[in-house]
């Protein structure tokens, strides 16, 4: 199949949800096994995930914990993609540096595996499609075709699952300290790399500011571009807004600000229940 192609169909996938699992998709939500693959729902618990794994080899994949191994190796094999409306989240470890300087490497990455679990949960069920964990970081692409057209506000909640999920309710302080951003707008989603290495990634401004806006968001703080927010963010009331002086940026950026503390801090918070 031509190149063109394959970009028509990550069009339609990125904003439609039609893709070449269509039929797998139908017939795995009738199996009642959670969590499931973003892609196929595919299950991976249960006596369903089971069977799945044992009989037709679908497991998690490698690559993106969020995906089954099938539906990652569509991706791998469709080289290409296209231009399209999507919400990204950035999660950022505050002070990792720091923080594996009092730990063993080996301590450190099982904190950051923990880290990891936690955002994978978050996403899952949200209807994120994991772009890369990297370091300290997770990124996560939002888009209608597979988190529906509040795909936006998902993003939202899935960034303050996240701090929820490590501890930021915890009166006694977060078990790991995080940033988030959420920004949106229009980016390249496909998969770029030749030969045996290619990979899923966002290209553009979108996931640029968003990156930036997760390194300067302070522990327990979702910094949401007003674009983001106006989209996705309005029903939280009339959050704090702030200018940004981002790198690369000429202007001032305005952002809102979400915060998840503990509530014995004496801070009003905005609540978004686990779905």
């Amino acid at each position: 199949m031509a190149s063109d192609n394959y970009d028509e169909l990550w069009r339609q996938m990125l904003e439609d949800g039609v893709s070449l699992l269509h039929a797998e998709r139908f017939f795995y939500r009738l199996i009642p096994s959670d969590p499931r693959c973003s892609q196929c729902k595919a299950p991976f618990g249960g006596s369903g995930g089971k069977i799945l794994r044992n009989v037709f080899r679908v497991r998690r994949s490698n690559h993106n914990p969020s995906m089954c191994n099938l539906c990652d190796h569509w991706f791998q094999t469709h080289p290409g993609g296209a231009e399209a409306e999507i919400a990204l989240m950035f999660a950022d470890v505050r002070g990792s540096t720091k923080i594996a300087e009092r730990m063993s490497p080996v301590e450190f990455s099982q904190l950051m595996d923990r880290f990891y679990t936690v955002a994978t949960t978050a996403i899952v069920r949200t209807d994120g499609l994991i772009e890369k964990f990297v370091g300290d970081e997770a990124a996560v692409m939002y888009f209608p075709g597979l988190a529906g057209p509040d795909y936006t506000r998902r993003a939202i909640e899935a960034a303050q699952h996240i701090l929820e999920l490590t501890g930021h309710r915890d009166p006694v302080g977060p078990w790991l300290p995080v940033g988030v951003g959420v920004h949106r707008g229009r980016a390249y989603v496909g998969v770029v790399g030749s030969g045996g290495v290619r990979q899923l990634t966002v290209l553009g401004d979108i996931p640029n500011t968003v990156a930036r806006l997760a390194s300067v968001a302070r522990q327990g703080e979702v910094f949401i571009s007003e674009a983001a927010y106006e989209a996705g963010g309005r029903d939280l009331g009339d959050l704090e807004r702030r200018e940004l002086e981002l790198k690369g940026k000429d202007e001032p950026f305005g952002v809102r600000v979400l915060t998840v503390m503990p509530e014995t801090a004496g801070r009003e918070t905005k609540t978004i229940p686990l779905p």
